[in-house]
C-alpha cells in the first residue's frame, strides 16, 4: 500500500508554491472519505494523501525543517496509514456549545470502542481506538479518536464483490446506523484495500 516517506515531503518553500492547490485536491479527495454519523460524530478515513497533507501542514505551520523533526512528524503521523487489510479514522465528536459538548463528552465514555462497520453477512467489526494514547479519563472522554478497523480477506472479498457496507455507533448516550454506505465512498474505501 502506499505510504508517505522522507523523499516524498517537499521542502517549506516548494510547498509554499503548491500549498493551495494541494489543499484543494485534498479537500477534493476526503469529501467522499468523511462519513456522518448522526449530526455530532463523524469519521474521516485516512489513506496516505490526507497524513501526506496533514504531515506538510504540520511542516508547514510549524516551519519544521530540521531531519531529526521530521522524522518525528512522520513516526507520528504514518502509522495513520491503512496497511491494505485495514481502515483507519479520524473521529470527531462535534458539539458547537462548549457547555453541551463538555456533559455529552462525560456521557460518551467509551464510544470510541462502540463504533462499527458491517461487510455484507459478516459480524460487525467494532474499532480498535487510540492505540498510541488513552484519549478518556473517568470524567469525559475525548472529542478526537484514532480508529482502526481490522477486516478479514473474506471481508475484503465480499466488499469487491459488491457485498453491502454498513457503518455506526452502538452506545447508550448515542446510536446511529447508516445502512448501505453511498457508492462514492464505497469506492474510496476499497482503494484502501488489497484482496489478498
Amino acid at each position: 500500500m502506499k505510504t508517505v516517506s522522507r523523499d516524498s515531503l517537499l521542502t517549506l518553500e516548494a510547498y509554499a508554491k503548491v500549498r493551495s492547490d494541494f489543499r484543494s485536491q485534498v479537500i477534493a479527495h476526503k469529501k467522499p472519505r468523511k462519513i456522518a454519523l448522526g449530526n455530532n460524530i463523524s469519521l474521516i478515513f485516512e489513506d496516505a494523501l490526507t497524513v501526506r497533507y496533514q504531515i506538510q501542514e504540520m511542516l508547514f505551520a510549524e516551519r519544521i525543517f530540521q531531519e531529526a523533526d521530521i522524522n518525528h512528524e512522520l513516526e507520528t503521523y504514518t502509522p495513520l496509514i491503512p496497511d491494505g487489510h485495514n481502515w483507519k479514522a479520524t473521529m470527531m465528536i462535534e458539539y458547537p456549545d462548549p457547555v453541551e459538548r463538555a456533559g455529552k463528552l462525560a456521557n460518551m465514555i467509551g464510544i470510541e470502542d462502540r463504533v462499527w462497520v458491517k461487510i455484507g453477512e459478516f459480524d460487525a467489526i467494532f474499532a480498535i481506538a487510540d492505540e498510541d494514547i488513552e484519549r478518556e479519563n473517568s470524567d469525559k472522554t475525548s472529542s478526537v479518536h484514532f480508529l482502526r478497523f481490522e477486516l478479514t480477506v473474506e471481508m475484503i472479498q465480499a466488499l469487491h464483490h459488491n457485498a453491502t457496507l454498513s457503518m455506526g455507533i452502538d452506545h447508550p448516550a448515542y446510536s446511529v446506523t447508516i445502512d448501505n454506505i453511498d457508492a462514492g465512498t464505497r469506492a474510496s474505501l476499497l482503494n484502501d484495500l488489497t484482496e489478498t
